[in-house]
């Protein structure tokens, strides 16, 4: 497991819950948009594009006495990337953290079903959020790889019918989602508890710097998706 930063407390991560959050390192979508490039490209980090020269993983050892140490403070553990679930020592590191007595919240991009299926009857999620990218008919323009979308929709269903807390949530760059996408994109979620929007964030590095400081969506724009949004889901809300 490579481990490659720890938030000590965050209020918002994880409802109802004060947690810390973990970033797994390495990630196998390439999206636009995302601001954690360091985390999806760490050779650029190594070259010093996105910080200092090197890098600077945390042991698991290091992890677990941190939150050992926290016990009583805070309630929940975040694991969010990156994608975690490329890391196949990932169930036996959230079976130590719980433990400690902690909550845990994954998040995953949805691209390996057969490793969330082994978290889930394991009893090893309290909660998942899961990326939806975009509609099928769009999803390697945003992610730039090839993918099999069949786990996409195999990860989606599963969490569904999990019993579990979940929502869905989907960045949305006005370059990339329309109002057209999100559509279709309710389509597919037809039914499902939760999804948030998220509103582009262009004012910071991401793994493609020709998105860079672009126009992103205003608010009143993002409440005319979210309406779409609510024909679809029980819960709907921007962020």
């Amino acid at each position: 497991m490579i481990i490659a930063g720890l938030e000590k407390l965050s209020l918002i991560d994880y409802p109802n819950h004060l947690s810390a959050i973990v970033f797994t390192q390495g990630c196998n979508f390439r999206c636009h948009y995302c601001y954690n490039p360091m985390l999806v490209l760490p050779q650029k980090a190594n070259k010093g594009k996105y910080g200092q020269e090197g890098s600077s993983h945390i042991s698991e050892e290091s992890l677990l006495s941190f939150l050992k140490d926290r016990r009583g403070k805070l309630n929940g553990v975040v694991i969010t990337g990156g994608e975690p679930t490329l890391h196949k020592d990932l169930p036996n590191l959230i079976e130590r953290i719980k433990k400690l007595g902690y909550d845990i919240k994954l998040d995953t991009n949805g691209t390996n079903p057969e490793l969330l299926k082994t978290l889930i009857e394991a009893k090893l999620l309290d909660y998942v959020a899961m990326d939806l990218k975009a509609p099928i008919s769009s999803y390697k323009e945003v992610v730039k790889v090839e993918l099999n979308f069949l786990n996409i929709e195999k990860s989606a269903k599963m969490i569904r019918e999990s019993g579990l807390d979940h929502e869905f949530r989907t960045t949305v760059a006005p370059q990339l989602i329309t109002k057209e996408k999100i559509e279709e994109m309710g389509k597919f979620l037809q039914g499902a508890d939760k999804w948030f929007l998220q509103k582009f964030k262009s004012e910071t590095d991401l793994v493609n710097d020709k998105y860079k400081n672009l126009e992103t969506y205003t608010d009143n724009e993002m409440d005319d998706l979210v309406e779409i949004a609510k024909k679809y889901v029980n819960f709907a809300k921007w962020r």
